[in-house]
C-alpha cells in the first residue's frame, strides 16, 4: 500500500475531516520522533500505510462490540489508540506507563480536541482498575498473546472484543494461548502487511 493509497483508504471509509485530523496527528508524531523513539525512523516515510492505516484497520473489526470504552494497552505513540480516538466517537483509554509518552499522548489528545473522550492512564495495565469492563481491548507489539491476555483479563468480560495485531506469528500465538485460554479466536489478515495477522477474540476466559 502506497502513501497515496493509504490516504484514499482513510478518506473513503471515514471522510475528509477525520483524514485531516489524522494528518495533524501525523505531524505531531513526526515532530516528537525527534525527541523520543516513538516509532522506527525507517518508517517515517511510510507513516500512513505502516502506522495509521495499520491501526485504522482495527476499527471495522470492532463493529459488533458493545457500548463502552476501547482500552489500548501499551499505547506508546498512540498506535492504535489515538487513531481510534480520531476515527470513532467511542471513549478511548490509553494505558501507558512511560512518563514521556504519557505527556505526549495527553498533549496530542488536547491539541486534536479529543481530551473529552480520550484519557491516558499512566500505569502498567496490571495496575489499571477500570470502573467498567472494556468493550474493546487493543495492543500493538506489547507482549506474547498468552501473557497479554493474562495481564489484561481483569479489565474485560465475556463480551469484550480483543483486537491484537501479532505479525507473522499470529497463528502460532493463538495455538499456544488456547492451552490456557478458551474463547472464539480468529486471525484476520492485515491489509497493510500481507504476511501479518490480527488476532480477533471474543468470550475469552481461563480454561
Amino acid at each position: 500500500m502506497t502513501e497515496e493509497e493509504a490516504h484514499a483508504w482513510i478518506r473513503d471509509r471515514f471522510g475528509v475531516s477525520r483524514e485531516t485530523l489524522l494528518a495533524r496527528y501525523a505531524e505531531l508524531l513526526r515532530a516528537e520522533a525527534v525527541n523520543q523513539n516513538l516509532i522506527a525512523a525507517s518508517t517515517l516515510d511510510t507513516l500512513w500505510a505502516r502506522h495509521l492505516v495499520d491501526s485504522a484497520q482495527l476499527v471495522p473489526l470492532a463493529a459488533e462490540a458493545s457500548r463502552g470504552a476501547w482500552v489500548d494497552v501499551g499505547s506508546g505513540a498512540g498506535l492504535p489508540g489515538i487513531v481510534v480516538g480520531i476515527l470513532l466517537d467511542r471513549p478511548v483509554v490509553l494505558v501507558e506507563p512511560r512518563a514521556r509518552r504519557v505527556a505526549f499522548l495527553r498533549d496530542v489528545a488536547a491539541q486534536l480536541g479529543l481530551a473529552n473522550r480520550v484519557t491516558v492512564q499512566p500505569t502498567k495495565v496490571e495496575s489499571y482498575k477500570p470502573t467498567n469492563r472494556a468493550a474493546v481491548v487493543s495492543a500493538r507489539a506489547v507482549a506474547e498473546l498468552s501473557q497479554l491476555i493474562s495481564s489484561t483479563a481483569h479489565c474485560t468480560d465475556s463480551s469484550t472484543v480483543w483486537l491484537l495485531p501479532k505479525g507473522r506469528n499470529a497463528q502460532s500465538e493463538v495455538a499456544a494461548a488456547q492451552a490456557t485460554w478458551q474463547g472464539v479466536f480468529h486471525v484476520e489478515p492485515s491489509i497493510t502487511q500481507p504476511d501479518s495477522g490480527i488476532v480477533v477474540a471474543r468470550g475469552v476466559r481461563p480454561r
